[in-house]
């Protein structure tokens, strides 16, 4: 089951989300009703929280009733759905509490970016945070800042959904907080240098490298939100990042150096983690900057998870 937001006709919906075709639930809910004579509420919401476990108020009914589309679109076909392109794709997580994201996570990453990775028991993960306006749509195009236009780069990412909150989770019990996971594409300005006329001081280069990372649209997450329980292991997903149809990232969730289960626990021995709350996972090798080539506009971005989708953006110059 893959879940989505989506706008059509001024409206924000929510539907399953098919190869090529997105089933709004409603439409499907009220379909099920008529064919089989039987009651099943589902409480329209726009957040696809609802929807997902572990405590979704539509949790069970939204499974059933996915169930059942399963088996009509085997024998009814492509009924249900409304074609991709009729529709505007939304960023599945309207507004995440927190955006939180790990810096060096995959060893192959930190050495093309000229580091050394260290063992997980000799160390800990690197979190940041991006600011909510850098959530961009599926679709819709990265803007290259005018402030600093010439190094921006490209980071395909796993991203967690926290389901439930929690503080002080041990890494055997983590999952269990987890709602569902998504694609996020972590945009990075390499060489952000504000006030290039500046006095140098110690902390320039850390705070540079964290401000190239909060422009505006450097955050497109989507295509969808597959919840927990339907993905299978989330530590053997292969993931992909194309620039133009070049495959530049190709990797495996697998070759993590602290799993999904040891973030979450690292994270809430000091913050709690709300329902909403996004937790992009750091990518692997393959990034621009390690060959110095960075996107221009025209250019098409592709990032693929397998058990997901592919999350799909333009590159355009900011007016």
């Amino acid at each position: 089951m893959r879940l989505c937001r989506f706008q059509t006709d001024d409206l924000t919906l929510v539907g399953f989300f098919e190869n090529g075709r997105v089933i709004p639930i409603q439409g499907a809910l009220e379909s099920y009703v008529d064919e089989t004579g039987m009651d099943l509420w589902i409480e329209p919401s726009p957040d696809l929280l609802d929807y997902l476990p572990p405590d979704g108020a539509s949790l069970g009914a939204i499974r059933t009733l996915h169930d059942w589309v399963v088996e009509k679109e085997k024998s009814d076909g492509a009924g249900l759905g409304i074609p991709h392109d009729r529709i505007r794709l939304l960023a599945p997580i309207q507004a995440p509490p927190k955006i939180l994201l790990l810096a060096g996570n995959y060893a192959a990453h930190v050495v093309e970016r000229g580091g050394t990775p260290a063992e997980r028991r000799l160390t800990f993960p690197y979190v940041f945070m991006k600011p909510a306006t850098t959530i961009n749509h599926p679709g819709d195009p990265i803007r290259i800042p005018r402030v600093s236009p010439d190094h921006i780069d490209w980071e395909c990412e796993l991203a967690v959904i926290i389901g439930r909150r929690c503080r002080g989770v041990a890494e055997a019990e983590a999952m269990d907080y987890v709602a569902g996971y998504t694609i996020i594409n972590d945009i990075s300005d390499r060489k952000f240098t504000p006030n290039p006329d500046r006095k140098p001081r110690e902390r320039d280069k850390f705070f540079d490298w964290l401000h190239g990372k909060w422009h505006d649209t450097f955050l497109p997450m989507g295509p969808c939100v597959v919840p927990s329980d339907y993905l299978g292991d989330p530590q053997d997903l292969k993931l992909t990042l194309t620039v133009n149809g070049e495959v530049k990232q190709a990797a495996s969730t697998g070759q993590m150096i602290f799993p999904i289960a040891a973030i979450i626990e690292f994270v809430s021995r000091f913050v709690t983690l709300e329902p909403g709350d996004l937790i992009a996972t750091g990518t692997p090798a393959g990034v621009g900057s390690a060959t110095e080539t960075y996107l221009e506009p025209g250019d098409v971005v592709e990032a693929t998870i397998s058990g997901i989708g592919t999350l799909k953006n333009t590159v355009e110059a900011e007016e």
